[in-house]
């Protein structure tokens, strides 16, 4: 003997009927703790805090940037300080050979 039995209903009426418990709410909850994590990893990955992570000295702001871009250019530029000073230095040890 074969008994087939269909019943139509939605998986919430079939929970209802067996006397099992809404999981919904802690599903819910688990659910947004879960991607408050992912979003917190996602923001520790950004590019910017990387940078400030592995490179603590370096400048952070645009301002900065200009600043250390400008005082290397001025330390490779001759006549403004730095390498320039010690080209004119060697013009005058070309006048002590001029006497020797």
């Amino acid at each position: 003997m074969k008994v087939n039995v269909e019943i139509e209903c939605t998986p919430e009426e079939a929970r209802r009927f067996l006397g099992l418990p809404d999981l919904r709410p802690m599903q819910d909850a688990v659910m947004a703790k879960v991607q408050q994590q992912m979003l917190d990893a996602v923001n520790v990955l950004s590019p910017e805090s990387l940078l400030k992570t592995w490179m603590p000295l370096a400048p952070q702001s645009p301002e900065q940037m200009r600043d250390a871009m400008s005082a290397m250019f001025r330390m490779f530029t001759p006549g403004a300080g730095g390498m320039g000073a010690g080209g004119k230095g060697g013009g005058g040890s070309g006048g002590k050979s001029g006497q020797g």
